[in-house]
C-alpha cells in the first residue's frame, strides 16, 4: 500500500442511532476502533459527554481501557476529557494507568467545554465557569504531573503507576485562547473546524509562533477535526449529509454557504474528499486530519471511512 502524506485519525462520539441500547452503540465503538486500526489509521479518540440521550460515552478512560484490550497497536486517547471537571492527579492518574497498560499507545486530548447542560455541570463538578477560569492552574498541573515535577502543599506528589512511555498531551479547542494555552504549555494542539465557522489559519498560525518548547514537545504538532462523509456517489454523499441527525446540518443554499462553514463538513465521493483534505493541509499547514463522521448509519458510518483510507492510501 503506498501513502500519501496525509495521515487520518478518527474522532468518535460513541452515537447512539436509531434507538439501539448504549451496549450496542459502545460495540460499534470498538468495531470501529478495529477497522480503523486495520485500515491504516493513526489514532482512535473518543470524547466526553454527559447526559446526553445520544451519545454514549461519559467516561474517556473507561472506554478507552476497553478499547485498548481489543486492539493492537492503533494510538488510542481522549477527543476531549472536559478538564475543568476534575483535579489534575486524578486525570493523570487515570492516563498513566492506560500508558502502562498500552505503553507507546495513548494521547491525553484535553479541553475545556462543559460537555452538557448547566445542571449537569454542577451536579458533575460544581461551578463550571469558576473552573473554566481555573484552566491555566489545571493545565500546570498536568503537565507538571506528567513530566514528574509535581509537589502539593510543599510535598513531591507522583501520578502512579509511572508509565514506560508518557501519554502525549494535546489540547483541543476552537479559537486562539485554546490554542494560547497549547501553546504555554507546550502541548499538540488539535483544531476543532467541525464545530467552528472560523477558519484555522490565524489560530494555527497563532499557535505555532507562540508555542513554547516542553519536555512533552519539543516543537508544536497541529491537528485539525473536520467531519467527513464518504459515498460511492456525490449524489449519495449529499444525501447522507442531508440527514436531520448529523451534527453538521448547515442551513441556507450551497451557494449561501460560508468558505469557513464549507470546511466543516467535507462531503463526497472518496476522491473528492481526498482533493479538499489535500487542499486543507496545504492551507492549514498539517499533515493530520481527525476525522467525526455521524451518519445515522453504523455500517455506512463505517463504510465512510473505509472509503475514505482507500482514496487516500491506495497507489
Amino acid at each position: 500500500m503506498t501513502t500519501t502524506s496525509i495521515k487520518l485519525s478518527v474522532l468518535d462520539l460513541v452515537p447512539v442511532f436509531n434507538a439501539v441500547d448504549a451496549s450496542t452503540a459502545l460495540g460499534q465503538a470498538v468495531k470501529l476502533a478495529q477497522t480503523a486500526e486495520r485500515l491504516g489509521y493513526t489514532r482512535y479518540w473518543v470524547a466526553e459527554h454527559h447526559d446526553m440521550p445520544g451519545l454514549a460515552c461519559t467516561s474517556t478512560e473507561v472506554l478507552l481501557s476497553h478499547i485498548g484490550a481489543k486492539t493492537a497497536h492503533i494510538r488510542l486517547g481522549s477527543g476531549a476529557l472536559l478538564l475543568p471537571h476534575y483535579k489534575p492527579l486524578k486525570v493523570v492518574e487515570a492516563f498513566h494507568l492506560l500508558a502502562s497498560l498500552y505503553p507507546g499507545r495513548i494521547d491525553l486530548g484535553l479541553g475545556r467545554a462543559p460537555g452538557g447542560t448547566a445542571e449537569v455541570s454542577l451536579a458533575l463538578s460544581g461551578n463550571f465557569l469558576e473552573n473554566v477560569w481555573k484552566m491555566p492552574e489545571l493545565l500546570k498541573g498536568v503537565t507538571e504531573l506528567l513530566q514528574g515535577n509535581y509537589s502539593y502543599e510543599g510535598r513531591s506528589i507522583t501520578a502512579r503507576p509511572v508509565p514506560p512511555v508518557s501519554p502525549e498531551l494535546w489540547l483541543l479547542g476552537t479559537n486562539k485562547k485554546s490554542a494560547a494555552y497549547a501553546a504555554e504549555f507546550g502541548a499538540g494542539y488539535v483544531f476543532g473546524q467541525f464545530m467552528s465557522d472560523v477558519a484555522g489559519e490565524e489560530v494555527l498560525q497563532a499557535y505555532r509562533e507562540t508555542f513554547t518548547p516542553s519536555s512533552l514537545s519539543p516543537e508544536p504538532q497541529a491537528m485539525v477535526a473536520v467531519g467527513v462523509i464518504c459515498a460511492e456517489t456525490e449524489e449519495e454523499a449529499e444525501r447522507l449529509a442531508s440527514s436531520g441527525t448529523t451534527l453538521f446540518q448547515q442551513e441556507g443554499s450551497a451557494e449561501a454557504k460560508s468558505e469557513p462553514v464549507e470546511r466543516k463538513l467535507l462531503v463526497g465521493t472518496p476522491e473528492s474528499v481526498k482533493g479538499k483534505l489535500e487542499r486543507l493541509s496545504l492551507l492549514y499547514g498539517v499533515n493530520e486530519f481527525i476525522i467525526v463522521t455521524m451518519i445515522p448509519d453504523y455500517e455506512k458510518r463505517l463504510h465512510s471511512f473505509e472509503l475514505l483510507a482507500q482514496a487516500c492510501w491506495s497507489s
